[in-house]
């Protein structure tokens, strides 16, 4: 909880003076699938559950301000901390880890990268995205279709 959400509260608590008086600013944060998936962390699940009402909650707040905020799900990405960590942690070659996590994905039976996630980033951050607050971008490669 104080990685996941009281670091960002925190950050936000900060920077929206100055964007407020400015009249403008994006806010782009971070959250995970594994808030609207079937998770077995429960405080991990929690916190990324509540990065996604709190950018809502953001956002409704602070458009009059002229203050956008949005937040990304990943899904599975293609990452040391995802997958070289659960390899050491399960005593397992990272080829081993990382080819069971790509065919868990729909599109092309392959992780997304942290560039996947940049691109989605920069996207949400940038002027061609002046009309979009409070949404929730997955970028998963499908894998939320499988979801309900």
């Amino acid at each position: 909880m104080t990685v996941n959400l009281r670091g960002v509260v925190m950050a936000c608590k900060h920077a929206l003076p100055v964007m407020r008086a400015q009249k403008s600013g994006a806010i782009v944060n971070i959250s995970s699938l594994a808030a609207i998936e079937n998770y077995p962390w429960v405080a991990y699940k929690a916190s990324k559950a509540a990065m996604i009402a709190y950018t809502r909650q953001l956002a409704i707040q602070n458009a009059q301000y002229g203050i956008r905020a949005n937040v990304i799900l990943p899904g599975l990405m293609d990452t040391p901390m995802a997958v070289d960590t659960r390899a050491k942690a399960w005593n397992r070659p990272r080829a081993e880890v990382a080819a069971e996590r790509d065919a868990r994905v729909p599109l092309r039976q392959k992780q997304g990268t942290a560039w996947d996630i940049a691109y989605a980033a920069l996207y949400l951050a940038s002027d061609e995205a002046g009309f979009v607050t409070g949404a929730t971008l997955l970028v998963d490669g499908g894998a939320s279709c499988r979801i309900g």
